[in-house]
């Protein structure tokens, strides 16, 4: 049997906050094959985002341990996260996080010049990837120029530049109205099609019913793990 992609072995992720000593993930065991579309849902504060930013090296458990092909990336320097993240990880956030100062294409080239990629590929690789989420034609446009649904296509778009082996996506569709979330939910489920391994965390029943597997976390605690689930059954489970 192949090794999993991700794996999580007891890991436990406490902060302090008003004297008060808070378990946001308590012991959790989880693995993540190659080429699954997972969503993460529960109620707000039951350790959701915490459990990504540990799935993503963004931060370390206190305990347990976290492994990406094997590797123990919780043991990492902050260095070699930095790298790993860099090359291993693509991310996608509720807000975007674009730089309005740029262009479209110019976000989606950040990331590859940090890897050291050379101007003409990375130009050529941004257009390629901006056309794939269906921005061909807007590359020179900056993000205030764009909408909320085009703004997040570029962040799609930035997350897939450097050929990431996992997607990790936090409330995308958060900011965006029923419409631009569908089409943003399709464009998901194209990736995964496509052989992205995909991760979203979410409060978006659609999103979520879209996956093809939920895990339902409450207390910073897996409470449920579906497998298969067929959307209308997701649905119906929230």
């Amino acid at each position: 049997m192949s090794e999993p992609l991700l794996r999580l072995e007891h890991v436990e992720r406490r902060y302090h906050m008003g004297g008060e000593d808070v378990r946001a993930v308590r012991g959790v065991s989880l693995s993540i094959d190659a080429g699954e579309h997972l969503a993460i849902v529960g109620p707000s504060g039951c350790g959701k985002s915490t459990l990504l930013n540990l799935l993503g090296a963004i931060d370390r458990p206190d305990a347990g341990r976290v492994l990406l092909d094997g590797r123990d990336v919780s043991a990492l320097s902050d260095r070699e996260a930095t790298e790993l993240r860099l090359r291993r990880i693509g991310f996608v956030f509720q807000r975007f996080h674009l730089l309005a100062a740029l262009s479209a294409r110019e976000n989606v080239e950040l990331p590859m010049s940090e890897a050291g990629l050379g101007k003409r590929e990375r130009a050529e690789r941004a257009r390629e990837l901006l056309s794939y989420v269906g921005l061909a034609g807007r590359e020179r446009h900056r993000p205030p120029q764009l909408s909320g649904g085009e703004q997040q296509r570029v962040a799609i778009a930035r997350a897939l530049a450097n050929r990431p082996a996992l997607v990790l996506a936090d409330e995308p569709t958060g900011e965006l109205d029923a419409r631009t979330g569908a089409e943003v939910a399709a464009l998901f489920q194209r990736l995964n099609d496509d052989g992205t391994t995909l991760v979203i965390v979410t409060h978006d029943e659609e999103l979520a019913a879209a996956a093809k597997r939920v895990v339902h976390m409450r207390d910073g605690l897996v409470v449920r793990d579906e497998r298969g689930v067929a959307p209308a059954a997701a649905a119906r489970g929230r």
